[in-house]
């Protein structure tokens, strides 16, 4: 008898119920239906990035198999959370006209010797590789990406933190003059630019990953070009996208999403099917581009990874 011994982040197919979920399917399905012709005119500009020749980039055989199949770049560049840019899903026409060079990032705080590196010559001092992750949004819809990037924990070890160093804080772009939602109007009292941080020990683990690149080529200005965060084990908007800043802190970093609704969304935000968010049920979530709704896992099926940074840790509202 073959016995097939599943991987934690595998679903089986008895499980896949076909619940009611909240999410607008009439507007992904408009989505999809343009795609095709986004889909080509971003990869001619793609073709444009100076970075464009270091890709594609060897598979990392551990991150390999997400347990599902990896969705469509056409849906992946097509329905996005990049509130700078508006709060349609649509967002990718209004984010070609970010600038993506020049382009640098800042490292500082409590490290031995602070830093501004433009993005090529950040790129020149990390090994990129390629890590197959899947992405679950606290609005309970998931996909599955392949990334191109490099560790945090690399760049935290090129940082050369001291130890005063609690917390990771990053920081996105401030471009009103660019970015339609960060101008005075809808979003006008929101603390732009948005910020999101770690404890340097999930700043450290394995899964953490500085992400350049998607689908074998440079990363899409929608999805977070030229450099995003991507943390698997967390709900998507620990993942900050454009990032221009990473520092190194004492305190804990307060998250665009926690200063205006901390009851909604914390500052630990891990993946917990049994832990409701305050306007819906994450027990389920759809899989974009399947028409499949599927229970959501803890640690969206990554805790032989993580959950051991979080022992000790029982009292702290871990999930929200």
């Amino acid at each position: 008898m073959l016995i097939k011994q599943r991987k934690g982040w595998e679903i089986t197919e008895s499980r896949v119920t076909p619940e009611h979920m909240f999410l607008n399917r009439r507007a992904f399905m408009g989505t999809a239906a343009s795609a095709v012709a986004v889909l080509s005119a971003g990869a001619a500009r793609a073709e444009d990035d100076p970075s464009a020749g270091l890709y594609p980039v060897k598979l990392n055989p551990t991150y390999a198999d997400a347990g599902r199949p990896v969705t469509p770049l056409e849906i992946n560049r097509a329905y996005n959370n990049y509130y700078e840019f508006g709060t349609s899903k649509q967002i990718y026409d209004a984010a070609e006209a970010l600038p993506i060079r020049p382009w640098s990032v800042v490292i500082d705080g409590e490290v031995e010797a602070p830093v501004t590196l433009a993005i090529d010559d950040l790129l020149k001092k990390v090994q990129l590789e390629e890590r197959i992750y899947r992405h679950r949004c606290v609005e309970a819809w998931s996909m599955v990406v392949p990334w191109t990037g490099f560790t945090l924990k690399s760049l935290v070890e090129m940082a050369k933190p001291k130890a005063a160093a609690k917390f990771v804080r990053f920081e996105t772009f401030n471009k009103p003059e660019i970015a339609v939602g960060q101008q005075p109007g809808l979003f006008s009292s929101y603390p732009w630019p948005y910020v999101e941080g770690l404890t340097m020990a999930e700043a450290m683990n394995d899964l953490s990953f500085l992400v350049t690149g998607a689908y074998g080529k440079p990363l899409p200005k929608s999805m977070g070009s030229p450099i995003r965060l991507h943390l698997p084990w967390k709900y998507g908007f620990k993942s900050i996208k454009g990032i221009v800043k990473i520092s190194f802190v004492t305190e804990r970093p307060i998250g665009m999403w926690e200063a205006i609704q901390s009851s909604e969304y914390g500052f630990w935000a891990n993946v917990n099917p049994e832990v409701s968010h305050p306007r819906w049920s994450q027990a389920m979530e759809e899989v974009l581009g399947t028409g499949e709704r599927v229970p959501t896992q803890l640690f969206n099926g990554y805790g032989a990874f993580v959950a051991g940074l979080y022992s000790g840790l029982e009292n702290e509202p871990l999930y929200m």
